[in-house]
């Protein structure tokens, strides 16, 4: 309730009259958004409020202009008159889609109504960088302006696309990922193919979507994968932090989780990227925490779309730890398909040595064969760590002799000297589970990979 007597009796008065001029009144003394609010809330509040589209237009613009995107459609309702409004407030929840067919439809029944500014703004929606925030505040702000204690499914949806969805940038597709060559053959044939060619597949009776997990040594690429693969299907890539779905609060993770899940069926094709799976779906029969065995339950449901179908959703996962992901992640409908991602072989090496170079100053006597056959363990991580480190000489050796130096083979040779290989460690762990908890034969491409490069 406001604060100033005179926007008080104002609002008192429309709710016995239901004269929307009351309104008009009120609205124009407020002073602040909390007044602003008020009055937009006691409109909301009463049914008896009128058809006519000026106030509702002076209402919807005030709730659209603090931010408040469901209440300015609540209040322009189905006026064609107020388009510009109900498409400006769907692109604010981030429904995208939904305002492009609103604005197309209206536009198809009645050509009066169309907006060349309007249209653009639905284009540069549709290729704006959205930058997701990156803690677990960032999903309430998400849903800044939506009323209410309980929040319906269409407004959590709303915040989880704020919050976590990334459509915009330039499209990463496999050209931008050196080597892995088998690997991507893998990925294309199991993932890409069936979103390119739905007809073929549903003739076969096979659907696009499912879930692909991979696994390997920190470092190794299997986040640029995901993106990669998404670029490839054309497909919207929601990236979902873990630090964003845990929450300290009973339940919270649960309806995040299901609030992403709800997006993404939405509005196919989408690939769900879930990085550090084991934080999620760690192992049950680890954990003594019925919170955890909660949270693991809701992501097996949502994986087997219980309530909605998943087709057109494509769940990828990354994991260092894949022997701490629950067993009941890997049954046939959920991450059916587990994909080794090794440390990059010299072919490979050479490649991402060739990308990190790019663009740099550099010298003729680079040889990035022999700098990758020097290599061996280094992941893509290292290998760039690699070539920052051996740019860091250059630029020592620039300021000390005032003469640009460019990026040359002694550069690269002398950070190899700096630099280690940190795949190592984590090959070491997985050849014992490779020998001794090979169940199923889950880990025989860990055991070929190390059997092949003699580990």
């Amino acid at each position: 309730m406001t604060q100033n007597p005179a926007i008080a009796a104002l609002l008192a008065a429309f709710t016995q009259s239901g004269d929307d001029r009351l309104l008009v009144s009120a609205l124009g003394l407020a002073q602040s958004d909390g007044e602003r609010r008020a009055v937009i809330a006691a409109a909301l509040a009463n049914d008896a409020l009128s058809n006519d589209d000026n106030t509702r237009k002076l209402l919807a613009q005030s709730a659209l202009d603090m931010g408040d995107a469901l209440d300015a459609l609540a209040l322009a309702g189905k006026a064609e008159s107020l388009l510009a409004i109900r498409v400006e407030a769907l692109l604010l929840t981030g429904e995208v889609a939904e305002a492009d067919s609103l604005y197309r439809a209206t536009i198809a029944e009645k050509p009066i109504h169309e907006d060349p500014d309007l249209e653009d703004r639905i284009e540069e929606a549709k290729s704006a960088l959205c930058t997701p925030a990156t803690n677990v505040v960032g999903f309430a702000a998400a849903a800044r302006g939506l009323r209410g204690e309980q929040r319906s499914e269409r407004e959590e949806q709303a915040a989880a696309r704020a919050m976590f969805t990334q459509t915009g940038g330039r499209t990463m597709t496999f050209a931008d990922v050196g080597g892995l060559t088998e690997v991507k053959k893998q990925i294309n044939r199991r993932i890409v193919t069936p979103f390119k060619k739905p007809a073929l597949f549903a003739k076969f009776r096979r659907k696009a979507g499912g879930g692909v997990l991979l696994f390997g040594p920190p470092g190794c690429g299997k986040t640029l994968l995901a993106r990669a693969t998404a670029g490839e299907c054309e497909a919207r890539f929601i990236n979902v932090p873990v630090i964003d779905v845990v929450d300290k609060y009973i339940g919270e993770a649960e309806r995040k989780l299901a609030a992403i899940f709800a997006d993404a069926r939405r509005d196919p094709p989408s690939v769900l990227f879930f990085d550090e799976l084991e934080a999620l779906a760690g192992s049950r029969s680890a954990h003594n925490n019925q919170s955890h065995n909660s949270l693991v339950s809701t992501f097996l449901a949502e994986m087997d779309g219980f309530a909605q179908a998943n087709e057109g959703v494509l769940i990828l996962a990354a994991t260092n730890m894949p022997w701490g992901v629950d067993a009941a992640f890997r049954r046939p409908g959920r991450f059916d398909r587990v994909q080794f991602v090794p440390p990059p072989d010299r072919d490979a090496r050479r490649d991402i040595l060739a990308i990190h170079i790019e663009g740099r100053p550099n010298g003729s006597d680079l040889d990035l064969d022999a700098i990758a056959a020097k290599s061996a363990g280094y992941s893509g991580a290292d290998i760039e760590n690699l070539v920052n480190t051996a740019a860091d000489l250059a630029i020592e050796e620039t300021l000390g002799s005032g003469v640009e130096e460019p990026l040359a083979q002694r550069h690269l040779l002398e950070a190899l000297e700096e630099t280690r290989a940190t795949t190592l460690e984590w090959l070491t762990t997985a050849r014992n589970y490779a020998k001794y908890s090979n169940s199923g034969g889950q880990y025989d491409d860990v055991a070929a990979f190390l059997k092949a490069n003699g580990l």
